[in-house]
């Protein structure tokens, strides 16, 4: 008897995509994270669920929203945001508003 095959994942199907985004906090602070659903992630920091570095720190405002496809890229990218400077982080918000 044969064993049963193993079916690989539909490669049609559609992936989910995921984003990058910033956060201003209520203290002028920019948090920077991923999430496949930004909008509700921004509802888990605003319950205090979120990252430990926005509880306390609101009201938080969505600033910034970049589609990156997977989430590795999502994870490059926010490495590459977290090092740049204030400024070029204001820059991309003024850019790339939600």
């Amino acid at each position: 008897m044969c064993p049963p095959q193993r079916r690989e994942k539909d490669q049609d199907a559609p992936q989910a995509a995921w984003f990058v985004y910033l956060l201003r906090c209520g203290d002028g602070t920019l948090y920077c994270g991923i999430a496949l659903d930004v909008e509700a992630r921004l509802k888990q920091h605003e319950e205090g669920k979120g990252a430990k570095y926005t509880r306390g720190r609101g009201p938080l405002e969505l600033v910034y929203r970049e589609n990156c496809g997977s989430r590795s890229e999502a994870l490059k990218r926010e490495r590459a945001v977290k090092r740049l400077s204030r400024k070029a982080k204001e820059a991309l918000c003024l850019r790339g508003k939600p």
